[in-house]
């Protein structure tokens, strides 16, 4: 059986634990977009981790853990990133990459922050991973492939031709210095040596995982607000974050995936730019970005102060749809156990009317939060692994959520840990 974990808001629900969590019951993780711009933080018996690129199945060994072709590979991250785990007493997982995902090139990562800087107050808020620049030359045909490396001289030539142009636009357009095909060329063969080891033909391996009723988690980076198509259009990633997508980023029929697991945060939060209806600032968004998730809110490869608003229902039910989900893990319920009164955001004001509609992004970046309150808690629940022993009010705001979502909720997070989980 194949089943996608993924995310309904802006990224940071939380999908990292799950998919840990969910890694211990099933044989192959694949991360299937994106690439090192996003972090899952994942707290388990060897510690805390922040991982990039590895999928989350690396702490089990029981999980053959992939890199599939939809992903923004950066082969020196990664393979700094496996060594890190296994430096810290994690069994070398069994890692596999697909040789059609293509590689983030040094130039990428130098387009990214020269353009960023070239908008200054613009920009869209990049990590300056090289996201944008390597899918814009994945779709305009002048990526490189894993496999390629494996052919050299093929490959020294269109890296020739690629860099003709990108060096007309850093002498033109940035007044950088120029690329040097063959100082990038002796780069790529040391990641050649690196990487060998784990490529793969993913979809034959996929293929007969699935035909032999394997269980499949693919795992999402970032989540629905964040899609190329759906999102918050332009502040967004550039490769698809729905589990639609992960047919394709992984190299599976799409008819395969059977369960669509949706991760939703309790309240909102979000890294980088872009329209965010029930954020929250000052002293109150800090007073919860400091009860957020495990070590405060703050990004797992940035380290920025994530922005934090109230729950947000039209998002989020939004976020559920376009997912396709089948059923929802709420998490980080620990984290609202200070609060006299919960504020919700269950529809959007614009021009006068009241919508419960996620609108695009011209509409949206007028939107002004309906809120309804509810009554908190006011103690503790983390430890609690019952749901039926949670305080009244916190199952009522689980409940109310998941009315509004129109999904069930099937499991609840309550803590930063793999078994800091109720199931319901």
């Amino acid at each position: 059986m194949v089943k996608a974990v993924v995310g309904a808001n802006w990224g940071d629900e939380g999908k990292g634990k799950i998919t840990d969590m969910l890694a211990t019951e099933s044989d192959v993780v694949v991360r299937f977009q994106g690439g090192a711009n996003a972090g899952h933080t994942i707290k388990n018996a060897y510690g805390k981790f922040a991982l990039h690129l590895l999928p989350s199945g690396v702490f089990n060994g029981n999980v053959t853990n992939v890199i599939g072709n939809g992903v923004a590979l950066n082969i020196p991250t990664l393979l700094k990133e496996l060594q890190g785990i296994v430096d810290r007493g994690v069994p070398a997982p069994r890692l596999l990459v697909s040789d059609r995902a293509q590689m983030v090139m040094p130039y990428h990562i130098l387009f990214d922050q020269y353009e960023e800087e070239r908008l200054g107050g613009r920009s869209f808020g990049s990590t300056k991973s090289g996201i944008a620049p390597f899918y814009s030359d994945k779709y305009a045909k002048i990526g490189f492939q894993v496999c390629e490396l494996f052919h050299e001289e093929a490959l020294k030539e269109k890296l020739r031709s690629v860099l003709e142009v990108k060096n007309v636009l850093l002498a033109e357009l940035y007044h950088k210095p120029l690329l040097d095909a063959d100082e990038i060329f002796a780069q790529m063969m040391e990641w050649k040596k690196g990487i060998a080891p784990y490529v793969a033909d993913v979809h034959s391996f996929l293929r007969d995982a699935e035909k032999a009723g394997k269980t499949i988690l693919l795992e999402g980076q970032l989540g629905s607000l964040k899609d190329p198509d759906h999102g918050i259009y332009p502040m967004v990633t550039s490769s698809s974050t729905l589990a639609g997508y992960g047919a394709i980023g992984a190299g599976l029929p799409p008819y395969a995936i059977k369960e669509v697991i949706t991760v939703v945060k309790c309240y909102s939060s979000a890294v980088g730019a872009g329209a965010f209806v029930s954020e929250i600032f000052g002293e109150e968004a800090e007073t919860l970005r400091r009860n957020g998730a495990d070590g405060g809110e703050y990004g797992a490869t940035t380290g920025r102060p994530r922005r934090v608003g109230w729950f947000d229902a039209v998002a989020s039910r939004y976020g559920c749809e376009m997912q396709g989900t089948t059923q929802v893990v709420l998490t980080i319920i620990d984290a609202l156990g200070y609060l006299d009164e919960i504020p919700v955001c269950v529809g959007y004001e614009i021009d006068g009317q009241v919508t419960r509609e996620f609108p695009v992004t011209p509409l949206l970046e007028k939107a002004k939060p309906v809120l309804t309150t509810l009554p908190g808690w006011k103690c503790d629940v983390s430890g609690i692994r019952k749901y039926e022993d949670l305080p009244e009010n916190c199952r009522s705001y689980i409940e109310f959520i998941e009315k509004e979502l129109g999904c069930p909720i099937t499991m609840v997070s309550n803590g930063p840990a793999r078994e800091d989980i109720i199931l319901r």
